[in-house]
């Protein structure tokens, strides 16, 4: 599936160019000064998280002096999303923040841009390869480890389960590898059972059920985007009558990523352990920032930034703004420096 996707990505690649007419494209969408028109996509609204960030977008580029056309919603769907960036590719915009669903699939898009001369940054999710100005994202891998530590501290042996994102997204096999890994190297007696829900509910929700099932005695359950599988995590437990709070003794210790309000709220109430808070407002921030800065025609290197991260280089040519994201526990959920305590 992935393949068939990819392919199709490359010949709306190909075809780009015919979408824009004819002449100089780089001439005709050349990047001169900080201001103007951009386009912004992202994967999926039917997440907390991301639709927290949707609303972050027009704000943050109006702090940059930027006219943010609406965000475009790929719907976790590849094909659209490189349909979409052609598209806001003929409106004229010069520059664009995208987030890629699957980070190889993407690379078509970044080459129809490239081909006009508009930058781009991804946001969350960084490419496999292409032309990107700067990828704003947080330490994938850290969560991770940060999940595995949050449930071994908490259970000595036993069976834990990760419910995992999407694998062609290296956001998920980041977080993936990273648990998995420490699990064996830190935690050896617990047992890591997995469920590849490709960042939809419905996966999570069937996945859980049926590992439940069949392994009543679960210990603990790593949710790698609690904006999407946080609720249906929640219900598949309560089937099972395994939902209880902390301090329960059968209580199934969960950890999860995102930062949502709903998340934050659960911990409150002893339902959720621990959250990763992955800085939507951040990610809005900083993705507009180094875009205003790559239209104006600057270029960037690793090092410490000014605003308390590091640029790293993940790859040959690509660098990545690695924002902070807090672990949050009962100790610090209402801490409101956290972006979900602030909606």
């Amino acid at each position: 599936m992935r393949t068939k996707v990819i392919r199709l990505a490359a010949a709306m690649a190909a075809s780009g160019l015919a979408l824009a007419g004819c002449g100089s494209i780089k001439d005709k969408t050349a990047t001169s000064g900080t201001g103007g028109r951009i386009g912004v996509t992202v994967p999926l609204l039917t997440s907390p998280f991301w639709q927290a960030y949707h609303n972050y977008v027009p704000r943050m580029a109006k702090q940059q002096g930027l006219d943010a056309l609406p965000a475009v919603n790929a719907d976790n769907d590849s094909a659209k999303l490189i349909t979409d960036i052609g598209t806001l590719l003929t409106e004229g915009v010069r520059g664009l923040v995208v987030t890629p669903v699957d980070s190889a699939a993407v690379v078509a898009g970044l080459k129809q841009a490239d081909n006009k001369g508009v930058p781009v940054v991804s946001v969350d999710v960084a490419p496999e390869g292409g032309k990107v100005a700067m990828v704003v994202r947080a330490d994938n891998r850290a969560y991770g480890v940060n999940a595995c530590d949050a449930i071994g501290r908490r259970i000595k042996s036993g069976k834990v389960v990760q419910v995992m994102g999407d694998l062609a997204s290296v956001n998920g096999r980041d977080r993936s590898a990273s648990f998995r890994d420490c699990m064996k190297q830190k935690y050896p007696a617990l047992e890591v059972l997995e469920i590849p829900a490709e960042w939809k509910a419905d996966k999570a929700s069937s996945g859980l059920d049926s590992l439940l099932t069949a392994n009543p005695d679960i210990k603990g359950v790593y949710l790698q985007a609690g904006g999407v599988y946080l609720a249906p995590a929640e219900q598949a437990l309560k089937r099972k009558n395994l939902f209880f709070p902390a301090g329960d003794p059968r209580h199934v210790v969960t950890v999860s990523n995102d930062g949502i309000p709903q998340e934050l709220a659960a911990i409150r109430s002893g339902d959720l352990d621990a959250t990763v808070s992955q800085p939507a407002d951040a990610y809005a921030e900083y993705g507009m920032y180094w875009l205003k800065k790559a239209m104006a025609g600057e270029t960037f290197k690793p090092g410490p930034t000014d605003h308390g991260s590091q640029i790293v280089e993940i790859s040959p040519g690509i660098l990545e703004d690695q924002l902070p994201a807090p672990v949050v526990t009962k100790d610090n959920v209402d801490d409101r420096a956290l972006w979900g305590n602030n909606l």
